[in-house]
């Protein structure tokens, strides 16, 4: 009996399962679909690859004749015919980014673009690259300069630089943060993708640590989301960037962090001891976020937590993009974030909700996040000519 091979196989079943099946309850299930899912529903090809070389294998080594091998042959058949269902789901992905582009900015939004931002938008999908190496993120011509401190607070106040090495001048600002639930991540795990190309593009990128459960409360993830922004309006001129067109980036919890900073741009509240820096910003860009109230909060000694409570009509543009198979973070919260926010603001947003798509989504340069990334560079170079 192969023992590696059957229990490879439903492994990789179970996984492509979850990929499919999206339960929202109960919690246990919805995050098991979360972890086991994400990877294959994201690199669907290399799934396919591995199946079909797994049992190439089986056959070169004379162990496909037994019974147990014959029914696991079978599993793996059905599997990879399930596998090109997750590759439509993601390609469709760049129809629904443009439909949303369409919807929040109006029509012909796409003739304010420059022409080199013009042509990124209309350029074909690197496919072949993005099936055979979808790990590879980083790109040559751009430097990273890493571990700069922004604040008091070691660690959890260091941020990472990415520019090209080109040095460039007047460039737009890009400050990102990570998810994790407040309790885990890291500056350099996900939007790779997103900030090396930006970066290449001649941005200056910013991707911060701040402070982490348990040692810190939401007034804490949020001051220091502030302080990030304070510095690149601050710094950001020493490494070619224009202070007055930053733009902030976030995923999951990071897109909450900059969802409440956008929404309350120099409010001193949020800015103990640097109440008079700048921390506007050009526009916002949210990535499978949450907008609801922390769970963690406590309601006695600190703020509200859910940009709900700081709609204006003076917001920034927002791009926010969520996908609907997101069982981490349930779709339904941008929904309605989104239907609240494009009531009060009068300025546009943008909301792609992704077929097919889980949470952390951004982990890898996938067919479906490099639609993301297009949707962005587009969004960020319509609010540059805007202005």
């Amino acid at each position: 009996m192969p023992v590696g091979y059957v229990f490879s196989v439903a492994l990789m079943a179970g996984c492509v399962f979850c990929a499919l099946w999206a339960p929202g309850r109960p919690r246990l299930l919805a995050r098991m679909s979360f972890f086991f899912g994400l990877a294959v529903n994201e690199l669907p090809f290399l799934a396919f690859v591995w199946l079909c070389g797994a049992t190439g294998l089986l056959f070169a080594e004379g162990d496909a004749d037994t019974p147990s091998a014959r029914a696991t042959i079978g599993l793996a058949a059905v599997t990879a015919a399930l596998l090109p269902v997750l590759g439509m789901r993601a390609v469709r992905a760049r129809t629904v980014v443009a439909g949303a582009l369409d919807s929040g900015l109006g029509p012909g939004w796409c003739t304010a673009l420059d022409g080199a931002a013009l042509g990124r938008w209309h350029r074909r999908p690197p496919y072949p690259r993005l099936l055979i190496a979808p790990l590879r993120v980083r790109l040559r011509g751009v430097e990273r300069i890493a571990n700069i401190r922004y604040g008091p607070h070691r660690r959890g106040n260091l941020l990472d630089v990415y520019r090209s090495r080109s040095a460039p001048r007047d460039a737009p600002i890009l400050v990102y943060f990570h998810g994790g639930g407040y309790f885990s991540g890291r500056k350099n795990r996900e939007a790779r993708p997103l900030l090396y190309r930006l970066a290449s593009q001649g941005w200056v990128c910013v991707s911060a640590n701040y402070r982490l459960r348990p040692g810190a409360d939401f007034l804490d993830h949020l001051v220091d989301a502030k302080r990030a922004i304070a510095w690149a309006h601050e710094h950001g001129g020493r490494y070619g960037a224009d202070t007055s067109r930053v733009f902030a980036a976030g995923s999951s919890a990071g897109a909450h962090l900059v969802s409440i900073s956008a929404l309350t741009s120099g409010d001193p509240a949020f800015q103990p001891g640097f109440e008079d820096a700048d921390t506007s910003l050009s526009a916002a860009i949210c990535l499978y976020g949450f907008y609801g109230h922390y769970y963690g909060m406590r309601p006695t000694d600190e703020p509200a937590s859910s940009p709900l409570d700081y709609l204006r009509p003076d917001a920034p543009p927002f791009f926010v993009a969520h996908g609907d198979n997101d069982t981490y973070v349930p779709v339904g919260g941008a929904r309605n974030f989104v239907t609240r926010l494009r009531s009060t603001s009068d300025s546009p947003v943008v909301y792609a909700e992704l077929p097919g798509a889980q949470h952390a989504f951004d982990l890898f340069r996938s067919i479906r996040y490099e639609a993301v990334v297009n949707g962005v560079d587009a969004f960020v170079g319509w609010v540059n000519a805007r202005r």
